[in-house]
């Protein structure tokens, strides 16, 4: 016999062990011979009790066989035939009652005592006639054959009994998991269902997403600290391990990866309940996660709209005494007439630059805040790439800094269905940026060619570029790029940009190395349908 058919044996358990299929066996080998060894030594211990109780009852089931003999030798002298059926039946009844060794013990013993008190010569062990040692053999063959068959079908039922008992836990066991509370931890409740499910005097849970134990039942394990280093130890490892055939630590496994662990107390379990229980603890931890993180994602998206709804009701309130500054600064600007100094206009000319400047500002924050918030629909047209990179050069002419902004168009462009003052908004949004972040007097290119599935823009400059640990990052609300801290604007602009592109179902991409420059590149949506502008 080898080690694993050893453990299967000593274990109880059915199959391929666990570990049989992992590296390192011999590690749990190990673990489960030492494991094998106290069973060894708790059998030894509950031995004299055992063979008590066994002893009694055979005891009892040869004192019935005695009682049948002493009935019909003394009492109601009967012919052998009857005599034997009676034997029989008494047989059957000690093997419902009792087990398959006092049956066969009882069966030897009626045998003996049918040969000597009612077969010729009646008083001793021979058989006169030979057609009465058939007889005999027959009854043997019988009474035995009748005892395993009757003990067969007592030991199935107690199983059958056992299954419906655990199908009735595990369901329970289902329901509770289904009905947990959300403002407790589920895996600390998922340990009490199971020690009043299953009646288990101690439970420990360890949920490997929060690196907790968690206790239940109302005896507490005898060494707390070495349970809870082979809880851990076990869910790394995916091992089984057995204490003093009292106490299972088991790995609780879902989708072939470990989440956890769980240590039982005095869990007799079959391999099919011990598996199903630890998925319904897998589902139920798994539950609580999913459960946590869509909770997460809530909270998250109603701190972001509340962000951009307090957001745009800041930048609205700040438009209204921003027109009036503006107004003021270039009233005094724009009449040469009014008695101010040089030092007088050089001071209201930065108020006017300062109140563009958060005027700016707050017209991206409204923006953003919009597109965020999901309360604006695109109003899709049908439009000339051209028209949408002219109007964008328009609007930022008075912010390109005297650059050579060089405009290349492929000829033959498809016409693109989209929004067109988000489209230039992001553009000009683009423009601004390569103006701030190239070197003075640099020039910047525009260009637009045929994709394969829409009209690629690229804006390209010649500015110190950026690193690949920033290019994942830009595109970010209020995000600036270490070459820009000391410029002037907000952080919204690409982000602005990613957000209308998203709203077009299409993506914007950057490619930069430093000292090379950068290149913002998106797609927009070809137009189904022939039309102008």
């Amino acid at each position: 016999m080898n080690r694993s058919e050893t453990l299967r044996r000593g274990f109880g358990v059915k199959g391929t062990l666990p570990w049989e299929h992992r590296e390192g066996g011999r590690r749990y080998f190990s673990l489960m011979f030492t494991s094998a060894e106290s069973n060894i030594r708790s059998v030894s211990e509950h031995f004299p009790q055992r063979v008590g109780r066994l002893t009694l009852r055979l005891l009892l089931a040869l004192s019935f066989v005695a009682a049948i003999t002493f009935v019909f030798v003394r009492l109601i002298p009967v012919n052998a035939t009857s005599v034997g059926f009676f034997y029989l039946v008494a047989i059957l009844v000690i093997a419902t009652v009792g087990g398959l060794i006092e049956a066969t013990v009882s069966s030897i013993t009626a045998m003996l005592c049918f040969n000597f008190f009612f077969l010729p010569p009646i008083g001793t062990f021979t058989i006169a006639d030979p057609q009465n040692w058939v007889a005999l053999f027959a009854f043997l063959t019988t009474a035995l054959t009748a005892s395993q068959l009757s003990d067969r079908l007592k030991r199935q039922r107690r199983e059958a009994l056992d299954r419906q008992r655990e199908m009735e836990r595990l369901y329970a066991l289902s329901r509770a998991i289904l009905l947990t509370d959300t403002a407790q931890p589920t895996a600390k409740q998922i340990a009490h269902q199971i020690a009043n499910a299953f009646e288990c005097p101690a439970v420990a849970l360890y949920d490997r997403n929060t690196r907790e134990v968690y206790l239940a039942g109302p005896e507490a394990f005898p060494d707390m600290d070495a349970i809870d280093a082979k809880l851990r130890e076990s869910a790394i490892h995916s091992s089984v391990l057995r204490e003093d055939d009292e106490i299972l630590i088991t790995s609780i496994r879902l989708g072939g990866e470990p989440i956890g662990s769980l240590a039982l107390t005095h869990a007799f379990l079959s391999d099919a309940a011990l598996q199903s229980l630890l998925n319904l603890v897998a589902v139920g931890l798994e539950k609580a996660r999913a459960q946590d993180e869509v909770n997460r994602a809530q909270v998250a998206r109603q701190s972001e709209e509340l962000k951009s709804t307090l957001l745009d009701a800041i930048a609205h309130e700040f438009k209204t005494p921003l027109t009036s500054i503006k107004a003021v600064t270039t009233d005094l600007l724009s009449n040469p007439e009014e008695s101010l100094s040089q030092e007088q206009r050089g001071l209201v000319a930065i108020a006017d630059e300062g109140a563009d400047r958060l005027d700016r500002l707050v017209t991206e924050a409204i923006q953003l805040a919009r597109i965020e918030g999901g309360r604006f629909q695109l109003n899709r047209g049908i439009h000339f790439p051209s028209s949408l990179l002219s109007a964008a050069l328009r609007q930022t002419k008075s912010l390109s800094d005297g650059r050579d902004i060089k405009l290349q168009v492929a000829d033959d462009l498809p016409l693109v269905f989209v929004d067109a003052e988000l489209v230039v908004l992001m553009i000009a949004h683009l423009i601004d940026n390569a103006v701030k972040y190239s070197r003075p007097g640099s020039p910047i290119l525009i260009s637009a060619d045929a994709g394969e599935k829409g009209v690629i823009i690229h804006v390209a400059d010649q500015g110190p570029g950026i690193s690949e640990d920033e290019q994942t990052r830009i595109f970010e609300k209020f995000y600036r790029g270490s070459s820009g801290q000391h410029l002037k604007g907000t952080g919204m602009g690409l982000a602005i940009a990613r957000e209308i592109m998203r709203a077009h179902g299409e993506e914007i991409w950057v490619k930069s190395s430093p000292d090379k420059g950068s290149e913002f590149s998106f797609s927009l949506p070809v137009a189904p349908v022939e039309g102008a502008e």
